[in-house]
């Protein structure tokens, strides 16, 4: 998919990088400029330990045609949030639903990934009728999508022994390159820059305690995996999901338990790992690009 073409060349999309201050919270988000003021508008959900950025190249790719909108969550990118702000998943979502209505969205599809199926099925559930589609790129919503050592790791509570030092953990430059090479058929198909930015702004001043926290806080989403799993068999959302099935996270088992609730969802499997859009980009763009094209508006 591409929005210009002039002597065999194709040009990506306009992007407008903006603020927008909620709740004291300055959130900081990547906006594509589309050919027209119509065009189908799709928010896109980062995921850990990522941001808006994960999705420049396909903003490139399909912001010319489709209004794409990617917010950085507090304690993420370059979203800054006050001191003594709660990083839970619940807050993630306020932040998130305050700033869609300040964008006056009322109507949109809606891309999770990773942190990004909490927050979008938060707001999902208090708006359903914001929700025109729904993209699910590895973002796991069942318990058989957890593999061992997710379920591990999500059982982590403040008083386990150990437990900080293995959440630290994750937060090394090693960890986070492994998050984006990890299953993939060919990691020099990956680009680093999404890695190291990605440790950049882990390493900045206080954003790996507000990462401890949401890491102690993800059992409230395995809570709340009934309350989505009904908000998806009630409203029957047109769904796509496009799924890394070498994710060490959230394994293949959790892209088929969709069909479970949305028999009519479009499933499509790639021999990739968790963030595939940084290797099968070519595959999955036109996916994304036809899904909207039939969602209703």
């Amino acid at each position: 998919m591409t929005s210009h073409t002039a002597a065999g060349l194709a040009f990506p999309a306009r992007v407008a990088h903006r603020r927008v201050t909620v709740e004291e919270v300055e959130v900081f988000y990547r906006e594509s400029m589309p050919e027209h003021a119509d065009a189908p508008v799709l928010l896109l959900l980062h995921g850990f330990p990522s941001a808006s950025h994960q999705f420049r190249r396909l903003i490139d790719t399909l912001g010319t045609h489709y209004r794409l909108i990617a917010p950085d969550y507090p304690g993420f990118g370059h979203t800054a949030a006050p001191e003594g702000f709660a990083y839970t998943f619940d807050r993630l979502a306020d932040i998130t639903e305050r700033f869609v209505e300040h964008l006056g969205l009322t109507r949109f599809a809606m891309y999770v990934f990773d942190f990004g199926a909490p927050v979008g099925f938060r707001l999902a559930l208090r708006h359903p009728e914001w929700i025109a589609g729904l993209i699910v790129q590895n973002g796991n919503a069942y318990t058989e999508g957890l593999s061992d050592g997710a379920r591990e790791f999500t059982a982590l509570t403040p008083d386990t022994p150990g437990a900080e030092e293995t959440v630290l953990g994750l937060f090394t430059l090693d960890a986070t390159r492994a998050q984006y090479e990890g299953g993939t058929a060919d990691p020099e198909l990956v680009a680093p820059e999404g890695w190291l930015l990605d440790q950049h702004f882990l390493d900045r001043p206080g954003r790996k305690r507000a990462q401890l926290s949401l890491a102690y806080d993800y059992r409230s989403n395995l809570a709340a995996y009934p309350a989505w799993q009904a908000w998806l068999r009630e409203h029957q959302p047109p769904t796509l999901i496009t799924w890394g099935v070498g994710d060490p996270f959230f394994p293949e088992p959790g892209a088929r338990a969709y069909l479970r609730d949305v028999p009519d969802a479009e499933l499509h499997l790639f021999d990739t790992g968790h963030f595939a859009l940084e290797d099968h980009l070519p595959e999955i763009a036109p996916l994304i690009a036809d899904f909207l094209e039939r969602v209703p508006a």
